[in-house]
């Protein structure tokens, strides 16, 4: 069992403490406490194999490709504007 959790917390490979840290803004602390209950919604609902096949990397490393995503997105975006 404890192993089985080992592996589901490198699976995920985020902070899914609810403690704020010391050099955390609470914006950041509340947008992550947000992003945690929805990560933990979604593996529920879809239990752990299937969670691996969403994410094979882990959770942070879809989370970093999404918001490199977005900000490429808004610098053609701005681009296109100009």
């Amino acid at each position: 069992m404890a192993k089985e959790t080992q592996q589901d917390i490198s699976l995920l490979n985020t902070n899914l403490s609810n403690a704020r840290s010391e050099n955390e803004s609470y914006e950041d602390y509340r947008a992550r406490l947000k992003r945690n209950k929805d990560i933990l919604k979604t593996y529920a609902a879809v239990g752990r194999e299937a969670f691996r096949e969403m994410f094979p990397n882990g959770v942070a490393d879809a989370i970093t490709e999404a918001q490199a995503q977005m900000v490429k997105e808004k610098e053609e975006e701005a681009e296109q504007s100009v």
